[in-house]
């Protein structure tokens, strides 16, 4: 299930090859998110399964799926076949034509959404499926604004920037018209000081308050993150998608659901949506649909948006939408969900994953709270778990600063042969399915042993 087709586990490479590899990254490339000065990035030699090896052979197990895309771990044979059969076959179709795998795979992927999500259109990543999402709902609505969430991340796109959150939309701002920011379903950190279930789900209701002061007639959709993904895992309470599906509803808004990284069994379900019973009207996907081994999005809509553009043209396209290596990609991704049970793995060993953190947790006092679902949580570390004070300051200021709790546990993680990444002062953990059960295990000892920095660092503070 998880053998590499050519490469054997820990070999590492010349050192003048490494050498030759970072001063040519270090002179050519640019860095996304990064100043480029600061950069001396690790070379990666080859990878198998949940684990990856540098250059000079140390191993690395993956608790991170790379960027949360890579669920079928390194060199899954059955998704390598399929792209290798491909490229021998067709390498590439313009999107006007039909193709064997772009309609198999739209058909895969709607027969696994829910509800009547029944219409597929690829595009070439998340990012460009929200921004395409968007589009399509302004276009069947006739309405221009869109209600987004604070800390919510659509890709870095100016369209998909423009509707998010995070402090990284300062690099596209003014950005697109017609963003208006409500405040997340954030129970550790209420926003409005509420207590969940006394709180009656107000940030629900708060979505309702501000479309009626926007007016309504104005307002096209509502797009979140299912499950938050790299700005804090926020996991709504289980009456808040209800509520906010009905208050959509009520005004005729519709609801874009951005699934990139929860969706395709991340939280174990085939959607994170599923867990609330609630269909969007638009849902948005990347990273899960090919395991990140081609680039691919795609934006699957209802029966009723799509409806709208039988008679409408649909005003987006590119050039690499439903491109049949992707898409051959694709379909070997899913089937090998299905065949290999792994969204149900997923759901078995995200439990072992959320308990064995909180019990880690509970050990250690600079962790706040472990959040998530499936494989797909976060460790909150805070200077006092009375206060809930944050190590790193959730501001675009806090954005650029690092805290030596943060970096040191990461490091000592790295150190200890665990690849994960951090966000202000959180550190993120989305294992690929693949992960064996000792592996797993390994990785939450090595975590326990690393929290012991963050220990002594915030005990002086």
């Amino acid at each position: 299930m998880t053998g590499s087709v050519t490469q054997r586990p820990g070999q590492p490479i010349p050192a003048a090859v490494a050498e030759r590899i970072i001063e040519d990254d270090r002179r050519y490339l640019l860095h996304s998110w990064s100043a480029q000065a600061s950069r001396r990035p690790v070379v990666i030699a080859g990878g198998r399964g949940a684990t990856f090896w540098d250059a000079e052979g140390k191993r690395y197990l993956d608790f991170a799926s790379q960027l949360v895309n890579l669920n079928l771990g390194f060199g899954h044979p059955r998704v390598v076949g399929a792209i290798q059969a491909q490229a021998a076959d067709l390498c590439y179709v313009a999107p006007e034509f039909a193709n064997e795998q772009r309609s198999r795979l739209a058909r895969a992927v709607a027969e696994v959404a829910p509800g009547d999500l029944n219409h597929v259109f690829f595009t070439t990543g998340g990012a460009t499926a929200n921004e395409a999402a968007v589009r399509m709902a302004r276009l069947a609505t006739g309405r221009q604004k869109v209600i987004t969430r604070r800390r919510s991340y659509h890709g870095a796109t100016a369209g998909a920037l423009s509707v998010s959150g995070d402090p990284r939309r300062q690099g596209v701002e003014p950005g697109v018209w017609g963003t208006v920011v409500v405040e997340d379903p954030f129970c550790y950190r209420c926003p409005f000081g509420l207590r969940y279930p006394s709180c009656e789900i107000h940030c629900a209701d708060h979505i309702g308050e501000v479309i009626e002061f926007e007016n309504p007639e104005t307002v096209a959709a509502v797009i979140v993150e299912t499950i938050t993904g790299s700005n804090a895992r926020i996991v709504p309470p289980p009456e808040y998608y209800p509520r906010l599906r009905e208050i959509c509803d009520r005004y005729g808004v519709l609801l874009i659901c951005d699934e990139v990284m929860a969706g395709f069994g991340r939280t174990g379900k085939w959607f994170a949506i599923e867990h609330y019973n609630v269909v969007p009207d638009l849902m948005t996907c990347g990273k899960g649909i090919t395991s990140g081994y081609v680039p691919l999005g795609a934006v699957v809509a209802s029966d009723r948006v799509a409806s709208f553009f039988e008679s409408h043209v649909l005003l987006t396209g590119a050039t690499y939408s439903g491109h049949p290596l992707a898409c051959a990609a694709g379909v070997a991704t899913l089937e090998a969900y299905h065949a290999e049970g792994l969204i149900e793995r997923c759901r078995v060993l995200g439990d072992r994953l959320m308990a064995g953190l909180r019990a880690i947790g509970e050990r250690h006092p600079a962790v706040g709270e472990v959040r998530g679902r499936g494989l797909f949580a976060c460790i909150e570390l805070v200077r006092d778990r009375e206060t809930r004070e944050p190590l790193i300051p959730w501001t675009p200021r806090g954005a650029r600063e690092t805290h030596p709790a943060v970096t040191g546990t990461l490091g000592a993680m790295k150190e200890r042969g665990v690849y994960a990444y951090t966000k202000w002062n959180m550190i993120m953990l989305a294992p690929p399915f693949v992960i064996t059960e000792a592996e797993l295990e390994e990785g939450l000892q090595v975590i326990d042993a690393a929290l012991s920095v963050a220990d002594g660092q915030v005990a002086r503070a």
